[in-house]
């Protein structure tokens, strides 16, 4: 499988400043709550062919923010990431199919210590060269998983029915990529 347009090898780091890793929950199965994590890292070892290239990112667990510093202590703590047994979640690509803009990308989602396979749905945005030199790739993605497979159980059941958060999380990636001299 060919590299997208602009894609060259070599060593790709992502730039946190330029990225962003969230996700959505459905709350009380009325609303939506959006959490993103602050702290990542990702190198992309771009070879000849998307089948050569490798992929690994880890992302802190304590960097976790919702916005709202009460959740977010509670969403840090055992009842779901447990950050202090579990500092970091991490990705590991295994395949990637599709060409031109739109590709879905295999791997190993880890969290919490559990494994378990992973397809996003990516969007390749572009290359471009900023005004300092360094050469950019971009990319968006999107997967969904279930919390459940992962450890994260913990739930408050709702008087009309139904629980408070939902077990379905839809992860969202927004990511600059910069290419390593």
């Amino acid at each position: 499988m060919t590299l997208p347009q602009g894609l060259t090898e070599g060593v790709w780091k992502l730039d946190q400043a330029h990225s962003e890793i969230g996700f959505t929950v459905r709350h009380a199965g009325i609303s939506k709550v959006r959490g993103r994590f602050t702290d990542a890292d990702a190198e992309a070892r771009v070879g000849s062919t998307l089948a050569d290239s490798t992929l690994h990112a880890t992302v802190r667990t304590a960097s976790f923010n919702s916005g709202e510093a009460n959740r977010d202590a509670h969403v840090k703590g055992p009842d779901f990431f447990d950050v202090e047994q579990f500092p970091d979640m991490t990705f590991v690509a295994t395949g990637v199919e599709g060409d031109g803009e739109a590709y879905t990308l295999t791997g190993d989602l880890t969290i919490r210590g559990v494994t378990r396979p992973v397809e996003v749905e990516v969007e390749f945005t572009g290359v471009a060269v900023d005004p300092f030199g360094a050469t950019r790739a971009g990319f968006t993605g999107e997967a969904e998983i279930s919390r459940k497979e992962f450890g994260l159980t913990w739930n408050a059941a709702l008087e009309a029915g139904g629980v408070l958060v939902s077990d379905k999380v839809k992860i969202s990636l927004d990511a600059a990529l910069v290419k390593q001299s």
